[in-house]
């Protein structure tokens, strides 16, 4: 596990949401009308300048997370993160058509809002920063950043890609954040990741850093300033 993932992603302190100014859960209908994707969103104290779908890998948002989802929409972005396991799932069974149903879910959950799809991003964590560059590939955004995602030769589920495949199709702006001390991603597989990437044609970045939970608020904030416009 990387420092940013630690902070982050795994910690397991959830406060309530009714204390949490700004925050509130929902639901966005999915487009074949067969229920619907639970989510937590945040809004700006402001006319938002675009949205951020968040995708993680738990069943509950932690308190790290929802620390992220207040730092974007302090930025005035609409921040919304949707329960992928909300069908029973578990980890790495969230890929494949399921995934791209309740991304699209959220997506037209943000349209409804008046957030224009070129000022859309996405923003995922661990094997869900896997499931950020899939639906970079193939959906319309406006960048896309993943942070300590695995699988760059190996794929991490069945229905997901490795990702030096998924970075040579990426079709939106796309950075991808990693720790140098992170032991199960040596140097030579973010090179490779870093190449495919570049072979796409389209804005990508792919970092490591010892440094990662300050540099990577930084940069997250640098990439979607930078492309959702």
């Amino acid at each position: 596990m990387v420092v940013v993932n630690q902070s982050w992603a795994n910690d397991s302190q959830r406060p309530t949401l009714g204390n949490m100014p700004g925050f509130y859960e929902d639901e966005a209908p999915l487009r074949d009308a067969a229920g619907s994707v639970p989510l937590t969103a945040i809004e700006p104290d402001r006319p938002p300048r675009g949205g951020i779908i968040l995708l993680h890998e738990a069943n509950t948002l932690p308190a790290g997370l929802l620390e992220v989802m207040a730092l974007l929409a302090g930025e005035g972005w609409i921040v919304v993160s949707p329960n992928l396991f909300h069908r029973g799932k578990t980890d790495g069974e969230v890929f494949g058509a399921d995934l791209f149903a309740d991304f699209d879910a959220c997506h037209d959950w943000l349209v409804g809002r008046g957030v224009f799809e070129d000022t859309v991003g996405v923003l995922g964590f661990n094997d869900a920063g896997v499931a950020a560059l899939v639906v970079a590939t193939n959906r319309p955004l406006g960048a896309a950043i993943s942070i300590a995602a695995r699988g760059i030769l190996t794929p991490v589920a069945e229905d997901a890609p490795t990702l030096v495949d998924a970075a040579a199709n990426i079709r939106v702006p796309w950075l991808g954040l990693y720790a140098t001390d992170d032991p199960d991603i040596p140097a030579e597989h973010l090179s490779l990741l870093r190449e495919a990437a570049g072979r796409s044609g389209v804005a990508s970045n792919v970092v490591a850093s010892a440094d990662a939970l300050i540099e990577s608020q930084n940069r997250i904030l640098d990439w979607f300033d930078s492309y959702l416009r």
